[in-house]
């Protein structure tokens, strides 16, 4: 019986043509939109995930606050200092803890110049503590050891992507940093973050002497000793850095934080205008229900006569209304296929975007439940629509509908 209904409500339809094609425009569209944003926003956080430098979840970060110009840290009214890099060292719940500066400057190679980031890379135990952390593959060469002045690795994208710099810089190539000369021994393989796959690593003396930065520190990475309560090792840190640099609580011009709370406040943000986007395109399913009412509204008067005749034959009023909703489900689930087909397709070709965009590698995925839950509920939206025009239908008096 359902099937029945089913058939009759597409060659109805199909009998309908443009109109029924404009019906569809509305739910097609807002099904559509929701689908690639939902998409696009899950493959945006995935892709902004693996942007963090460190990968640890286990490490705490410590920066300086307030406006700056340049790498985290870098460039504020209050820098840290080694003297506070001391201090965290000393605190009893931090097991480990390095320094790290990271500067703006050219980079000269091929007779080209480009404009980018280097990082200094610590001597001794905290250097091995750093490239574990980093977990770093190379492509080419070795990593810098102590002692190597005058020589520099570099992210993959000076390799495979050439960074506006016309050709690949390879190991045993020389170029110019800040009108410096650097030997390359290294190139790190793709790492998936626009943050490392463009970074010029430099030991610690270089970076001194290249940009004299002198005590000022730009990023304080810790390793807390109990690694389950980082909360607590989080708050001994901001005790000993208020009371060094004389701020109180809620006054504070440092930020201390794990890459999971970062995280977590990137994806709230992205989370807020997801759904503010979403409620934009519903605007659009809202118009396309409209236009399913309009839609089954006209073809009950239009069909006042065929609705006659099939009560003359004996069809009962609940036969008529699930004719005419079930049409109407199924304007709304045909808008809705159509919509999540190429709403998955724009969200395919977006996150590929986004790994173009951002130097991320995060593979294209289709959300078969968001799509099961899209055609649903655009098969529900229509039904809903259409159970005043079935109730319409259902209503009529087959002899003045004959007549």
């Amino acid at each position: 019986m359902i099937q029945d209904y089913f058939e009759i409500a597409f060659k109805n339809l199909k009998h309908r043509g443009i109109r029924s094609w404009l019906t569809l425009l509305g739910i097609f569209i807002g099904v559509m939109a929701v689908v690639a944003l939902i998409s696009l926003g899950s493959g945006l956080k995935l892709a902004v995930a693996s942007q963090f430098g460190l990968s640890s979840t286990e490490l705490i970060s410590v920066q300086a606050g307030g406006l700056n110009f340049g790498p985290p840290g870098s460039y504020v009214a209050n820098p840290l200092t080694t003297k506070d890099f001391d201090a965290i060292k000393r605190i009893n719940s931090v097991k480990q803890a390095i320094k790290r500066n990271m500067r703006s400057g050219k980079l000269e190679y091929n007779n080209k110049v480009v404009f980018g980031y280097s990082a200094s890379v610590p001597d001794g135990n905290d250097r091995k503590f750093l490239y574990d952390q980093l977990d770093l593959t190379l492509l080419q060469g070795r990593m810098l050891k102590d002692g190597d002045l005058g020589k520099v690795v570099v992210g993959y994208n000076f390799y495979a992507d050439k960074v506006g710099l016309d050709k690949s810089v390879t190991v045993g190539k020389k170029v110019l940093i800040n009108n410096k000369s650097f030997e390359v021994i290294g190139v790190v393989d793709k790492r998936g973050s626009f943050i490392y796959d463009n970074l010029v690593l430099m030991n610690e003396k270089d970076m001194q002497d290249l940009f004299a930065y002198g005590d000022v520190v730009d990023i304080i990475a810790v390793l807390p000793r109990d690694k389950t309560n980082l909360d607590k090792t989080k708050t001994d840190i901001e005790t000993v850095l208020r009371d060094r640099r004389n701020v109180k609580v809620g006054k504070e011009d440092f930020k201390v934080s794990t890459p999971e709370s970062s995280l977590a406040q990137i994806n709230k943000i992205l989370n807020g205008v997801q759904i503010f986007i979403a409620i934009v395109a519903s605007i659009s399913i809202l118009i396309g229900a409209i236009g399913i009412i309009n839609t089954m509204t006209t073809s009950v008067l239009e069909r006042r006569r065929e609705i006659g005749i099939m009560k003359a034959i004996g069809a009962t009023n609940s036969q008529i209304f699930f004719q005419f909703f079930i049409e109407a489900s199924l304007l709304g689930l045909i808008g809705g296929f159509i919509g999540a087909f190429f709403g998955t397709l724009i969200g395919l070709a977006g996150t590929a975007g986004i790994n173009t965009w951002i130097g991320a590698s995060i593979k294209p995925s289709i959300s078969f439940a968001l799509i099961f839950f899209s055609l649903l509920g655009s098969f529900l939206l229509g039904g809903i629509a259409g159970i005043v025009p079935a109730l319409d239908a259902a209503k009529q008096n087959p002899v003045e509908a004959i007549r």
